[in-house]
């Protein structure tokens, strides 16, 4: 199916579905969380493996990280900036979580994310995801006290 090509509707789109995902996240409901997820999605996490392919993978991922909180969760987006183009679209935002761990743990971390997005029979789905921080390239280590 040919459709029309117009970016601030399919920018519009895109924002609906990613502030959805936030109200997911901020719920821990991982049904919503995984909607418009393409079928051979491939995430590039903050955590090992190197990748995670197809959607029972990132659900897999997403269920055990919503369910390694306790109380309430924030999650927010931040910089949101979409590109699209007749099928194809890309995101890129700097994301915010804070929330209690588990096992007491408090997080407050701000990390990097670029989606890709096809449009697939006019709805838009995620074929890519990449996740990411920064790292002090002195100490190895991954820098999660950076805020914007």
């Amino acid at each position: 199916m040919i459709t029309a090509n117009n970016p601030a509707i399919d920018q519009a789109q895109i924002t609906k579905l990613l502030d959805h995902w936030a109200t997911a996240i901020r719920a821990r409901d991982i049904d919503a969380r995984m909607s418009n997820y393409a079928p051979n999605v491939h995430l590039f996490d903050v955590v090992e493996p190197l990748q995670y392919v197809g959607a029972e993978a990132v659900r897999q991922r997403a269920a055990n990280w919503l369910s390694s909180f306790d109380g309430p969760l924030a999650f927010e987006m931040h910089d949101l900036r979409i590109a699209s183009d007749s099928d194809v679209a890309f995101s890129h935002s700097l994301n915010h979580v804070s929330g209690t761990k588990t096992d007491g743990q408090k997080l407050d971390m701000w990390w990097r994310v670029t989606i890709c997005f096809r449009k697939m029979y006019d709805t838009w789905m995620v074929t890519h995801e990449h996740n990411s921080v920064p790292f002090n390239p002195e100490s190895g280590k991954a820098s999660l006290d950076l805020k914007p």
